[in-house]
C-alpha cells in the first residue's frame, strides 16, 4: 500500500507541477506525506496540488494544518470530492449518532487502543458499553476505523485524518448542523460532542492508562513479564499522553501514580532519558494541598508520593551518569530514602537507589541503602525484593574481595527469582555467578551463566542488558586469547548499547575493545578507545571503572618506553582502586607500577610491587589466574633477569609502599612510539 500510494502521489504531483520526480533529497518529504495522509486517494490527490506551491519538504511541514491546506480538487468532481474535510464530512453524514460518538470519542486515544479502553472511553450518553463493539465493527466497515489483532485482541486506530477530524469534532461545541443531546452521563446519544466532554474525556483517559500502568506494574516482576512488557510498548504513546493531562490539568497525585507504575517499565527498556524527563514533569505539578510530610492527610499523603517520585528520579540520574547530589541526580540518597516514611513504599526506591549507587555512585552509599531495603524486604515478605537486594549485595561483595559471601547471595537471589519467575532477576543473579567463574579462571562456567543471560535479555528485548552480556562473553573470548571473538563480540555489544543509547553499556563494549587492542599491540587504538571513558568515569566518581581503565593506560605508557608517564597514571589508578576497597584492582595498580619501575630501571622497587600484589591477591583467595598473567609474567621476567634469581626472591618478598616510592621521572611525550601502535 505504501509503494502504490507513493507512486500516486509522484504522479499526481508531477501533473501539477511539470518536473517534479521523486528523488534523494525529497524521498523522506514524500513519505512523510503519504504516511500521514494514511494512503487516502482523495488526501493524496489534493496534497499533490500544493507542491508547485509549497515542494514537498514545505507540504509536509504543513500538515497539522490539513484541512485549511488540503481545498480545491478538480473543478468538474462533486462538491464531496473537492476537499478532505468534504469528504470526511460526507461519511460523518451517513452514520448514526451513537456511530458518532464512539468515532469522535476515540480520537483521544494516541496510536489506537484495544477493545477494554474503546469500551472503556468511548461508552456513555446512550452508549452502554455492551454496544460499543458492534458499532466498532460498523465503523471498521465503513473504513473509519482501522483494526489490527495481535496476542491481546483487537486493536482499533483511526487514520490520522480521521483522528483529527474527529478531535475538531469532540472539542467544538454542539451546534444546529449537529444537532444537541445528552452528554456522556446519560440520554440518547447526541450527535456533536456535548459541552465540556473533550475535557472530561482527557481526564478519563488519564485515569484509565494510569490504572493500566499501575496493573501492568504488578506484573513486572514475575512469570508474566514479557507479556506486559510487550502490552506496555504498544501503549507508550496513550501513557504519554496520560502523563500530558495529568501535568496539564494539575492533577499532582495522578501524574505521580502514572510515572511510579511506569518507572520499572522504563528501567527495563533502557529509557532513562524518557523517565527522567517523565518524572520531572511530575515533580513539577504544584501539590494541591498546604502542610507537611506529618500525619495521613492528602497534604501528608502528596509528599510521600513526591518523596517517592524523587528517590526513582536520582536513581535513574546516577544511572545516566549524574552525580550523586548535582542539580540532575536530585540530592543525596541516603536523604532521599530517608524522606520516605513509610517501608512498604519505601523498600523498592530504596532498593533501586542502591543498584544505582553501586553501579555509579558511591559503593559505601549503595551498600548502606541495600542492607536498608533487604531489612524492609524481609519484613515485608516480598521475596523479589530479597532476590534483588542479594543480586547487589552479590556485586558489592565481590568487589569488595568477599567472594564465598558473593556467591552465596548470587545462588540463593538466583533460586528465589526463578521461584518468582522474573527473567531479569535471574539475568542479574547469573552476571554475578559468571563474574565469580570468571574471577575463579573457571571460563566455560563464565561463559555458560553470561550466555544464559544473554539469551533471557534476548526473550525479554532487554536491548541493553544484552549488549552487556555480549561484552562480557568478549571478556571470556579475550581471556582465552582469542582475540578475533572477543573483538566481533564486544562490537556486537557496542553496537546494541549505540542504538538504544546507553553510555555504559557502550563504555563496557568499548573499554573491552581497548583491552582487545592493546594485548595485540595496537597501542593508539587502545588509547582510543580508553581515553574518553575515563573522563567520563571521573566526570560522576565511578572508581570502579575508573582504577581499570588507568591500569590500561599505564600499560601503554609502560609498553611504549614512558616510564615516567606510566608510574603517574598507574598511581592514580592506585588511588582510585583503594577508594573502590576492592582488593583485586589494587594489586593490578601494583602490578602496573611494578611494569613502570622497572621500565625505568627500579627493579627492586618493581620486585617487591609484584610480591606486594601477588599476597594481597592470595588474601582474598583471587590469585591470578594464567589466562591473565600476559603482563605480570612479562614484567615478571624483565626483573628477574635484572636482578638475578636470589635478588629477585628477595626484593619480591618486601612490603612496598609506593606513596613513600620516588617514581621514575617522567620523559617527553613526543618521543618515538613502536610501530606496532599505529596501524
Amino acid at each position: 500500500m505504501r509503494a502504490s500510494a507513493v507512486r500516486l502521489f509522484v504522479a499526481r504531483a508531477a501533473a501539477a507541477s511539470p518536473g517534479f520526480a521523486l528523488s534523494e533529497e525529497n524521498a523522506e518529504a514524500v513519505a512523510t506525506i503519504c504516511r500521514r495522509m494514511d494512503g487516502i486517494p482523495l488526501a493524496l490527490e489534493l496534497a499533490s496540488t500544493r507542491v508547485r506551491v509549497l515542494g514537498a519538504a514545505g507540504l509536509a511541514e504543513r500538515l497539522d494544518d490539513r484541512f485549511g491546506l488540503l481545498t480545491g480538487g478538480r473543478r468538474d468532481a462533486p462538491a464531496r470530492q473537492r476537499t478532505l474535510r468534504a469528504v470526511i464530512d460526507w461519511s460523518w453524514e451517513l452514520l448514526t449518532a451513537a456511530e458518532r460518538a464512539v468515532l469522535r470519542r476515540l480520537a483521544v486515544h494516541s496510536d489506537g487502543c484495544g477493545l477494554p479502553a474503546a469500551e472503556a472511553l468511548c461508552s456513555g450518553g446512550g452508549v452502554r458499553p455492551a454496544e460499543v463493539v458492534d458499532l466498532l465493527a460498523r465503523l471498521v466497515d465503513r473504513s473509519l476505523v482501522v483494526v489490527s489483532h495481535d496476542a491481546d485482541g483487537p486493536r482499533y486506530r483511526l487514520l490520522e485524518s480521521v483522528a483529527a477530524y474527529c478531535l475538531e469534532r469532540l472539542r467544538a461545541p454542539a451546534g444546529p448542523a449537529d444537532g444537541t443531546g445528552a452528554g456522556p452521563a446519560g440520554g440518547a446519544p447526541s450527535a456533536a460532542a456535548p459541552a465540556g466532554e473533550y475535557d472530561e474525556l482527557r481526564r478519563a483517559h488519564a485515569r484509565h492508562y494510569t490504572a493500566f500502568a499501575e496493573r501492568a506494574d504488578a506484573h513486572l516482576r514475575g512469570g508474566d513479564q514479557q507479556r506486559w512488557l510487550r502490552r506496555l510498548d504498544v501503549e507508550a504513546a496513550n501513557i504519554r499522553a496520560a502523563l500530558e493531562t495529568a501535568a496539564a490539568t494539575g492533577d499532582a497525585p495522578l501524574a505521580r501514580r502514572l510515572v511510579l507504575a511506569m518507572a520499572w517499565y522504563w528501567f527495563l527498556r533502557g529509557r532513562l532519558t524518557e523517565a527522567r524527563r517523565s518524572m520531572a514533569t511530575a515533580l513539577s505539578v504544584p501539590d494541591a494541598h498546604a502542610g507537611g510530610a506529618d500525619g495521613d492527610g492528602p497534604a501528608a499523603r502528596e509528599a510521600a508520593g513526591r518523596a517517592r517520585v524523587a528517590a526513582w528520579h536520582a536513581g535513574m540520574a546516577l544511572l545516566s551518569g549524574d552525580r550523586p547530589g548535582s542539580r540532575g541526580a536530585g540530592g543525596s540518597p541516603l536523604r532521599l530514602h530517608a524522606a520516605i516514611r513509610d517501608p512498604a513504599e519505601r523498600a523498592r526506591p530504596g532498593w533501586f537507589l542502591g543498584y544505582a549507587a553501586t553501579r555509579f555512585g558511591d559503593m559505601a552509599v549503595g551498600e548502606e541503602l541495600v542492607r536498608r531495603s533487604l531489612d524492609d524486604f524481609r519484613a515485608l515478605g516480598d521475596r523479589w525484593g530479597v532476590a534483588a537486594g542479594l543480586s547487589v549485595r552479590g556485586v558489592q561483595r565481590y568487589v569488595r574481595g568477599e567472594l564465598a559471601a558473593s556467591r552465596r547471595d548470587g545462588e540463593e537471589s538466583l533460586a528465589l527469582f526463578r521461584e518468582t519467575g522474573d527473567g531479569w532477576g535471574r539475568l542479574q543473579a547469573t552476571a554475578v555467578l559468571g563474574r565469580l567463574a570468571e574471577i575463579a579462571g573457571d571460563y566455560s562456567e563464565a561463559e555458560r551463566r553470561h550466555r544464559d543471560g544473554l539469551r533471557v535479555a534476548e526473550e525479554l528485548g532487554l536491548w541493553t542488558e544484552a549488549s552487556t552480556r555480549w561484552s562480557e562473553l568478549g571478556r571470556i573470548a579475550l581471556l582465552r586469547g582469542d582475540h578475533a571473538a572477543a573483538e566481533e563480540l564486544h562490537r556486537r555489544g557496542r553496537r546494541l548499547a549505540v542504538e538504544h543509547g546507553d553510555r555504559a553499556a557502550q563504555e563496557s563494549a568499548e573499554v573491552g575493545l581497548g583491552l582487545g587492542a592493546r594485548r595485540r599491540g595496537l597501542l593508539d587504538v587502545a588509547e582510543g578507545y580508553l581515553r574518553p571513558w575515563l573522563e567520563w568515569n571521573r566526570r560522576f566518581d565511578a572508581e570502579n571503572g575508573t582504577a581499570l581503565i588507568l591500569a590500561e593506560l599505564g600499560f601503554v605508557a609502560e609498553q611504549r618506553g614512558e616510564a615516567g608517564a606510566a608510574w603517574e597514571l598507574h598511581l592514580a589508578g592506585l588511588a582510585a582502586a583503594r577508594a573502590t576497597g576492592d582488593p583485586r584492582a589494587v594489586a593490578l595498580a601494583l602490578e602496573g607500577l611494578a611494569g613502570a619501575a622497572g621500565a625505568g630501571g627500579r627493579h627492586e622497587l618493581a620486585a617487591g610491587l609484584l610480591g606486594t600484589a601477588a599476597r594481597a591477591r592470595a588474601a582474598v583467595g583471587a590469585p591470578l589466574p594464567p589466562a591473565e598473567r600476559g603482563d605480570v609474567d612479562r614484567i615478571t621476567a624483565a626483573v628477574r633477569a635484572a636482578l638475578g634469581e636470589a635478588g629477585f626472591a628477595a626484593a619480591y618478598a618486601r612490603e612496598v609502599e609506593p606513596e613513600r616510592e620516588p617514581g621514575p621521572e617522567r620523559e617527553p611525550e613526543l618521543r618515538a612510539r613502536p610501530e606496532a601502535g599505529r596501524r
